[in-house]
């Protein structure tokens, strides 16, 4: 069932509340020192049932001026909205402030009231209903029905009733498998069941012991209890009214203005960049760097506006903006948002936001406008493309993917699976799927190309480089592990050839000189002359003139004829392959051989007796016992 949030909106005293009272049959005035002055100050509450069967939700908002920010923090979840002007009174500066909220909130659906009709003639109805055609006009109000009523004596309350109803059916529904989102407008606490919070919820679809986190504190929780209209309910659906009792979440741990969502699917900023319209009505020009107070959601931020495409921004005219606020706020892109002058207290424009966790950015920069002006205007593969651009070399997660842009995990995952059947996303497998853009992987396969055939080139005699000399010189921003599955995918396509610590390209092969032959078979010779007793490769080098001799010695490493044991010392494959046999030999006739009886078998000294062992016991050949070797396991 669609779920529908119906507001009020208009001048002070114009009758709002009398308005809901009057369709719903209850007074969403509850304080105390509401009924006193007969004005609304906070955000007042109703369900209504509709003449369809359907039970909506109703936001009734104060209209003075100095509750303008209560007002701002109840209008944003609002499907439709009663817009209220007194007959006896007309337009009035909030009838008109209101209206611009209304409109820079992006609010699709209206109906214009004209209340208190039992207080004036015919003829002044008429002049009324002019100047209110006149007002609304340009706005989403420009073409919406127009209802004069008594909340007194009833009259045209059912004919508005029926309009509401229809207009209803005219609402999108909102996508209830998007991750849950609640902007918080009240807060407070019920003896025994601890923190509760209220609010509209805008997203998703909440249910009982839900995971759940606070934004921008970041406390997580869990669902203890849900109520819609007043009533216990097992989950609760975007387009509801909800209040949610909070395990694991104190009282001081969230306020109005925080919002909760499901852990991860959103993040906290204090930098957005957006799209602004600048009211026709604004006192004067926003000059760059102005403080603004920025109202989004439920919550109100002081920020300065940093000016993009523009040295400054003419009422009526609309710019490019930063906003860098002095607060955190929990937005994505495509949320609505208002500003207002710091003083005085004035609304002067809003608009939509375009990035909701954006770099720096520097003034009139060519790239920065393009770069916005397609978030703004692209459709959603375009979108994620850029995000995944945007993302870089790092590549990204598909939560944050979806955090960054504002689209549900269904559309984000169709939307991927388009790109990579187009070739335009590179997949790589951590414990959940990174993306990266085929042109930075390409960027990336250049990169790796160029450095490994600058390795090869320099050092033409060794296998390959090792993987961590690699990525630190050539590829610091990736993380280890996501280097690590870049390499394997390379691998896997042909390009590298990956085996343990070192990396290649598939087509490198060392290949000697005959000079180089000659060379190796003199090296090899001084470690077979004395094979148990071989010299420190540092002087084996040094006897055949160094240099050459140093590569091959890294050649024949890497080939495995010599077994480098530590960086002075190596035997040749030989001598290690002879002594495995004589200590097996040993073994199989004593059962255990020490450090000495295994120096007495090499005739050699203990310098070079032990390491052997202690290379066999790596190997799981042998296995120590007290100050003896015996065998591992059972030799095949």
């Amino acid at each position: 069932m669609k779920h529908i949030i119906i507001g009020t909106a208009g001048h002070v005293d114009h009758g709002k509340t009398a308005l809901i009272k009057a369709l719903t049959g209850r007074d969403t005035d509850r304080l105390q020192e509401e009924k006193e002055r007969g004005i609304t100050i906070e955000l007042g509450f109703a369900p209504f049932d509709l003449p369809g069967g359907r039970r909506a939700g109703v936001v009734d908002v104060p209209g003075h001026e100095r509750f303008i920010h209560h007002m701002l923090a109840g209008v944003g979840g609002m499907d439709l909205v009663l817009f209220v002007v007194a007959a006896d009174e007309g337009v009035m500066p909030q009838t008109r402030e209101h209206l611009d909220i209304l409109d820079l909130l992006g609010i699709k659906k209206g109906i214009i009231v004209l209340t208190k009709k039992d207080l004036v003639d015919v003829e002044w109805l008429e002049l009324v209903e002019e100047e209110i055609r006149e007002t609304v006009a340009g706005t989403f109000l420009a073409e919406a029905p127009l209802f004069a009523v008594s909340s007194v004596t009833g009259e045209g309350i059912p004919q508005l009733l029926a309009a509401i109803d229809a207009l209803t059916q005219e609402v999108a529904e909102r996508n209830p498998q998007a991750s849950f989102r609640l902007p918080i407008d009240r807060v407070f606490t019920i003896t025994g069941f601890g923190t509760v919070v209220t609010g509209t919820l805008v997203a998703g679809t909440i249910r009982l012991g839900d995971r759940c986190e606070i934004l921008p504190g970041e406390k997580e929780g869990r669902v203890r209890q849900l109520h819609v209209h007043g009533s216990p309910v097992e989950e609760a659906y975007a387009g509801q009214r909800v209040a949610v009792n909070l395990t694991g979440i104190e009282l001081s741990d969230v306020s109005r203005g925080d919002v909760l969502v499901a852990p991860g699917s959103l993040k906290a900023t204090t930098m957005v960049d957006c799209r602004l319209y600048l009211l026709p009505s604004a006192p004067r020009p926003l000059a760059n760097r102005t403080r603004v107070r920025f109202h989004t959601g439920t919550a109100e931020v002081l920020g300065r506006a940093y000016l993009l495409d523009k040295g400054e921004l003419e009422p009526g005219g609309r710019g490019l903006v930063q906003f860098r606020l002095e607060g955190p706020v929990a937005v994505r892109r495509g949320d609505r948002y208002v500003i207002r002058s710091y003083s005085p207290m004035v609304t002067i424009g809003g608009g939509e936001v375009l990035e909701s966790h954006p770099p720096r950015r520097r003034r009139f920069r060519e790239a920065v406008i393009r770069e916005l002006e397609l978030k703004e205007k692209g459709d959603p593969l375009q979108l994620v493309e850029q995000g995944l651009w945007e993302a870089g070399e790092g590549g990204i997660g598909l939560e944050e993917l979806e955090t960054k842009l504002g689209l549900s995990p269904g559309e984000m995952e169709d939307l991927l699976a388009r790109l990579e059947e187009e070739g335009k996303v590179v997949v790589l497998t951590l414990e959940q799927p990174h993306y990266l853009h085929r042109d930075i992987v390409a960027t990336l396969r250049e990169r790796a190309r160029e450095a490994l055939e600058d390795y090869h080139r320099r050092h033409p005699l060794r296998w390959g480089m090792a993987k961590e000399e690699l990525r630190t010189r050539h590829f610091p921003a990736l993380p280890p592990r996501l280097f690590q599955e870049f390499l394997l995918a390379l691998d896997r396509d042909g390009v590298l050839a990956v085996e343990r610590e070192r990396v290649k390209l598939a087509s490198h092969q060392p290949t000697l000189s005959p000079q180089q032959e000659a060379l190796r078979g003199e090296l090899e010779k001084l470690f077979l002359s004395q094979p148990f007793s071989p010299p420190a490769p540092a002087e084996a080098i040094s006897r055949l003139g160094g240099g050459e001799a140093g590569e091959l010695y890294l050649y024949l490493v890497e080939a495995g004829t010599l077994v480098r044991l530590s960086e002075d010392l190596a035997f040749h494959r030989r001598a290690v392959e002879e002594a495995r046999e004589k200590i097996l030999a040993q073994l199989e006739a004593q059962g255990s051989i020490t450090v000495s009886q295994f120096r007495d078998l090499l005739q050699t000294s203990r310098r070079y007796a032990l390491p052997l062992l202690e290379y066999f016991d790596a190997q799981r050949l042998t296995r120590r016992v007290g100050d003896k070797r015996v065998l591992a396991k059972k030799q095949s």
